[in-house]
């Protein structure tokens, strides 16, 4: 049977861009619709956008350290104007770099919705139909809000980049790293920012000493964090929303950003019409190598729900190409993935938490927490954590945390150590970079607890 195409990708994202630039340069003919923007989450409206708003979040502190340090330096007002201007520029270039990575290598694209119409065949927005011996979906996910009276008044991470103007004051609702960052970036930005999550502690997942450490900085930082708290209700008032909270409480805020979760963006795909089997939260139920139940259909990223980071979306893209145009079955492989939430303070952690470590076997835990020199000159409180779990019986480092100025940087290099399978004794064999945060982790001799 002939075929239009071998490979049609649904999503124009980092995992869909890679999958269809690496088959194309294996001699497949393929195809690519996105009905948005090229580069997905992470480049338009994820990571990079976020990354540059923390980068600007931080500068106001500089100021302060700087003047700490001896420089004559005044801080100016901060422009949002003027920020959102080059923020918008610059994910426009990004985004051409991606359209060209696919013009260069031969991939057709089509700027318009599709969806797949039998096993073989995706229906575009325009009703043209074309064929592929294989289809690889990669349309990501898509911000939630919850039902309740007056959700339609919040916004999601989505918009956050497009305000008009800063709000004076802003309610972020979650605990997560998508709303804990964000609290972090409007505050620095001199928004009077409020942070509510239901649980008893942010960042749920990670581990329990971390977390402790990143949410008492950042309300030493000026966040109003109010934790075993939710939304009950939300009403206009003028231009302000009055919110009800669990307690009965009722604040005003100019802007209410919803970050509770985010679902596989998987829904009018016809995938269900074909067979395709959707999952938990209406993620793609894929096998190890991201096969579908229908045979000719694949997906990746964060539409399988399996690690949602935009690096494992790229790994799963290539292993897809490895294993359909290569002859060379491989699987993404899910384990030990280092990850920075560039809250601030910021993370970096790779491997498993105390608490996880000590449910299947006998650990030690190394840690320290200090006040770094820089900030401390500067006479900032915020403390920094490093912290090794360990093995008892293979003495392997099972988990990596660090919480610090660039902890998303160190953990990277960590990354490998723990990868690799590094002990305790070869992280106490490497000398220490001195003077330096990172060298306390090679440099912490003694256990503080075991189980």
């Amino acid at each position: 049977m002939s075929f239009d195409y071998d490979l049609f990708v649904i999503g124009g994202g980092s995992g869909g861009v890679r999958a269809a630039r690496v088959a194309a340069q294996e001699g497949a003919k393929v195809a690519l619709a996105e009905e948005d923007r090229y580069g997905g989450t992470c480049v338009i409206r994820g990571c990079v956008p976020k990354k540059l708003m923390v980068f600007a979040s931080e500068y106001s502190g500089m100021v302060e350290d700087a003047q700490a340090y001896g420089w004559d330096v005044k801080a100016g007002d901060f422009s949002w104007d003027a920020f959102k201007g080059k923020l918008h520029a610059e994910l426009d270039r990004l985004e051409g770099i991606y359209r060209n990575i696919l013009k260069n290598n031969g991939v057709e694209s089509f700027d318009q919705r599709a969806k797949l119409a039998d096993a073989h065949t995706v229906e575009l927005a325009d009703g043209t139909r074309k064929t592929a011996k294989h289809i690889l979906v990669a349309t990501g996910g898509w911000p939630t809000v919850p039902e309740f009276p007056g959700a339609e008044l919040a916004i999601t991470s989505n918009e956050i980049f497009h305000l008009d103007k800063l709000p004076e004051s802003l309610l972020i609702v979650g605990g997560g790293y998508i709303a804990s960052e964000f609290a972090g970036i409007m505050n620095g930005l001199g928004v009077k920012t409020t942070q509510f999550y239901r649980g008893p502690q942010i960042l749920r997942g990670f581990d329990e000493e971390a977390r402790g450490v990143i949410a008492e900085g950042m309300a030493e930082a000026g966040i109003d964090l109010q934790l075993n708290t939710n939304v009950t209700e939300m009403q206009a008032e003028g231009d302000k929303i009055r919110v009800t909270d669990t307690h009965g409480n009722t604040h005003l805020f100019d802007k209410v950003m919803y970050a509770t979760g985010r679902a596989p963006n998987a829904d009018n795909l016809g995938l269900e019409e074909i067979g395709v089997e959707r999952g938990k939260g209406g993620a793609i139920v894929v096998d190890a190598y991201s096969q579908t139940g229908v045979p000719s259909v694949f997906a990746v990223g964060d539409v399988t729900d399996r690690v949602n980071l935009t690096p494992v979306a790229i790994r799963e893209g290539m292993a897809f190409v490895e294993t359909v145009f290569k002859g060379n079955p491989t699987s993404p492989d899910h384990e030990l993935i280092p990850t920075a939430i560039f809250t601030q303070p910021e993370m970096g952690t790779v491997g498993l938490s105390e608490e996880d470590a000590a449910k299947q076997e006998a650990i030690e835990v190394y840690s320290t927490s200090f006040k770094p020199m820089q900030q401390a000159f500067a006479g900032r409180a915020q403390k920094v954590l490093m912290k090794l779990v360990v093995s008892k019986a293979t003495r392997k480092v099972l988990g990596c945390h660090i919480v610090a100025p660039g902890a998303g940087e160190m953990i990277q290099l960590a990354g490998i150590a723990v990868k690799m399978g590094a002990t305790k004794e070869d992280f106490d064999r490497t000398v220490a970079v001195h003077p330096t945060m990172s060298e306390e982790l090679v440099t912490l001799k003694t256990p503080v607890r075991s189980t």
